[in-house]
């Protein structure tokens, strides 16, 4: 349907909302054929498939939207991503849990370790606003010179971090793999095929989807900040999420928050990072440069997300209050666009 509303040249807003709806099963696909492929391998090198995947239909979309020049879009989206999964995604995991199971024990030591990697990443994330902010104009070149020398030292993190992973029984970048899955359902070549295909799937709803942006904000008043911020990573990365709440409800808390802040590592360490290169390449050079309300949720996000694992434990409550915090920041960014 999205592709016959392109081609007919339908409302943009009716062609952003089928392409989206296109992006989520197919998403979906490409968790289910990396976690089926991953059982072939064992768990350490299946975290590492997982970990290296599970962000492919977010990295297709920004990618896209960066040749396009839609960089307010793409720094949005890289925000929203990790905001969206310490706020909304483990806010709804702890609530379903919380209903389901009561309160929740978890390992604290554990989960306390991943939120001090996560905020030594969202250090090295904001340096380059911070400096930005805090001097004169006129300094674009140092900015993007420094935005590309973060953006170095946050993969070499990311690399060290997966061989620590890999060599440890657990780590925060490769957190969850196929532990319930007895026997692979898929063979290889299936598992190989499926992928391709869901990716290529992706690649054309995601040249739909970023085509109608433009169109969208002109249009229905919707910001461009506001669809990166809140849609995008709502859309690219529904089947974790889905995942996230599952195991929640399963009684498995721990894995699920770590698979909230896996998620937000990755982006952190590892999407952003190869963004800004590509985009270098691409001849629209990404900055990490980020406004004082993204900046706000950022710290906000972090901050929250620790004092909740905190204690060893969760309950429904806490999950609402995390929800609450992430409706009241999707409403300011909805009212005062930036």
């Amino acid at each position: 349907m999205a592709v016959v509303a392109e081609l007919a040249g339908w409302n943009a807003l009716l062609v952003f909302c089928l392409s989206a709806a296109g992006v989520i099963p197919l998403a979906g696909l490409i968790g289910d054929a990396t976690e089926h492929l991953a059982a072939h391998t064992g768990p350490k090198i299946g975290g590492l498939i997982n970990a290296t995947l599970g962000n492919a239909a977010e990295l297709i979309i920004t990618l896209l939207a960066i040749n396009k020049g839609l960089l307010e879009l793409v720094k949005a989206s890289i925000t929203g991503s990790i905001i969206g999964n310490l706020l909304f995604v483990l806010g709804l995991s702890i609530l379903a849990g919380g209903v389901k199971n009561g309160i929740q024990k978890f390992d604290r030591r554990h989960t306390t370790n991943s939120n001090i990697l996560l905020t030594i990443a969202i250090f090295g994330l904001v340096t380059p606003s911070l400096f930005s902010h805090s001097t004169a104009s006129g300094i674009s070149q140092k900015v993007e010179a420094l935005s590309l020398s973060v953006a170095a030292v946050m993969i070499f993190l990311y690399i060290v971090g997966i061989y620590y992973s890999l060599k440890s029984k657990s780590g925060a970048l490769t957190p969850h793999v196929v532990e319930e899955t007895e026997h692979a359902a898929w063979s290889v070549k299936k598992s190989v095929i499926v992928l391709a295909l869901a990716t290529l799937g992706i690649v054309v709803m995601s040249e739909i989807l970023v085509g109608s942006v433009e169109e969208v904000v002109a249009s229905s008043g919707i910001s461009e900040f506001f669809l990166g911020i809140i849609l995008v990573p709502i859309i690219g990365n529904i089947a974790e999420h889905l995942v996230a709440i599952t195991t929640a409800v399963k009684n498995k808390m721990e894995l699920s928050m770590e698979i909230a802040v896996s998620s937000s590592l990755q982006i952190a360490l590892f999407v952003a990072p190869v963004l800004v290169f590509v985009s270098l390449l691409m001849g629209n050079p990404l900055t990490l440069v980020f406004n004082s309300f993204e900046l706000a949720a950022l710290g906000a996000a972090v901050l929250t997300s620790y004092f909740v694992s905190a204690d060893g434990e969760s309950n429904w409550l806490e999950g609402i209050a995390l929800l609450a915090v992430y409706v009241i920041f999707a409403l300011a960014f909805f009212i005062f666009p930036a």
